[in-house]
């Protein structure tokens, strides 16, 4: 899972990000196939499509479902997709339904040299995650190649809502669904003291770094703990090849302080989900997420969350499962220009003061923190159990 670039790769992220996207989009939408008008009334199962080999969240989003769609008995095989790739189809069956984890834009690029015929005669739905209270005008392509739009939250769902009116359902990851076994890692898998308060920051900076907010989470610690050397921080990040002047912010923001710990790498789930196993608060100071799956994961597993109380992650944490930062609304500006200029967008500013605090009374605290893991624990076990993906698969049709 290496992170090094290729020299098209490079010279690629040379040009603008408008013009990059501008021009692709238009070379994918006369190339990608389109969905029926009217798509069957059932279907024989689920294929899941995405990129599960990428370390994203929607490549975690395409593994998770096809692990509960796997469990309720409707899999009937994957489609691995790439933009630009021309995954094999050959082998899919003709009477299931297609599931791809795809955001919208991206539905021409990943769809671009599939066989003319993969959604003929098929019904089609994307599972799609967005972080802002309003959607770009280019989202409205999803209509060319879906029936409907299972959106991962409630906060997603009202940005696509007006864009694509009737065809959105909330379904949020079911990661409740799947089992989180103990990992045989322990704190010297990652050089970590036994004795110290482990609060841990996970995130890839191709989500957006300004979105995800770290400087802010490394200036809470600080402001918490200062260089106590029995509060450790640990800030994993990936994507640091494609986004170095960013990795450096992050870096400097830590230089100095013994304390905090700054990992990167395209790790393995399985050793994301171990540094997790041996954290003992997760924060998540993100100015807006579309669900959050580190803070669902750590959830999961019984760990207290400390996390801005707005946006997608309000799908499964309350005041009473977290410890919800405050914040005001601001509006959008991303020097990174992955958010662009979109009207009338706003995210958070969450209260660094206020994290601070909740840091500190979590970490001077066991009993307080095994209180919010376990309400955390079951918040999200509600929240996540895969009921929504049961009605959804049962409105579409799709059976075993």
């Amino acid at each position: 899972m290496a992170e090094k670039l290729s020299l098209p790769h490079r010279l690629w992220r040379l040009l603008p990000p408008g013009a990059r996207r501008a021009g692709l989009r238009a070379a994918a939408g006369v190339l990608a196939p389109r969905c029926a008008a009217t798509p069957p009334a059932t279907s024989r199962g689920l294929i899941v499509g995405g990129e599960f080999a990428q370390a994203t969240g929607l490549g975690e989003a395409a593994r998770v479902l096809q692990a509960a769609v796997a469990q309720l008995g409707r899999a009937r095989g994957v489609y691995a997709m790439a933009v630009g790739g021309a995954a094999d189809a050959s082998a899919l069956p003709r009477d299931a339904a297609l599931l791809l984890t795809v955001n919208a834009p991206s539905l021409p690029l990943m769809l671009a040299r599939a066989p003319r015929d993969l959604l003929r005669n098929r019904r089609v739905v994307a599972s799609m995650a967005w972080e802002l209270p309003v959607v770009p005008p280019e989202w409205r392509v999803a209509a060319r190649y879906v029936h409907e739009v299972w959106a991962c939250s409630a906060f997603t769902a009202a940005a696509l809502e007006p864009i694509l009116p009737g065809r959105v359902r909330v379904v949020p990851y079911p990661l409740a669904m799947l089992d989180r076994p103990a990992l045989p890692v322990t704190r010297d898998n990652f050089a970590l003291p036994e004795d110290a308060v482990v609060t841990t920051v996970i995130f890839g900076l191709g989500s957006s770094f300004t979105r995800k907010n770290p400087l802010a989470a490394i200036a809470a610690f600080r402001a918490a703990f200062g260089a106590r050397p029995d509060r450790i921080l640990v800030v994993k990040i990936t994507g640091q090849e494609a986004f170095e002047a960013e990795a450096g912010q992050i870096r400097a923001a830590a230089a100095g302080a013994d304390n905090i710990r700054v990992l990167s790498g395209a790790w393995a789930p399985a050793r994301v989900e171990g540094l997790l196993g041996v954290t003992d608060i997760v924060l998540s100071l993100h100015r807006s997420e579309g669900y959050g799956l580190v803070p669902a994961q750590a959830m999961l597993r019984g760990i207290p969350v400390v996390a801005t109380g707005w946006s997608g992650n309000m799908q499964f944490m309350d005041s009473d499962s977290a410890a919800l930062v405050g914040y005001r609304l601001v509006p959008v500006s991303d020097p990174t220009g992955v958010y662009g200029k979109i009207k009338g967008a706003v995210w958070a500013a969450p209260d660094v003061e206020d994290a601070a605090a909740q840091l500190r009374r979590l970490g001077d605290d066991p009993a307080l923190r095994a209180d919010l893991g376990a309400k955390g624990r079951a918040k999200a076990r509600a929240a996540l159990g895969g009921g929504e993906l049961r009605a959804a698969l049962a409105a579409n049709g799709i059976t075993a």
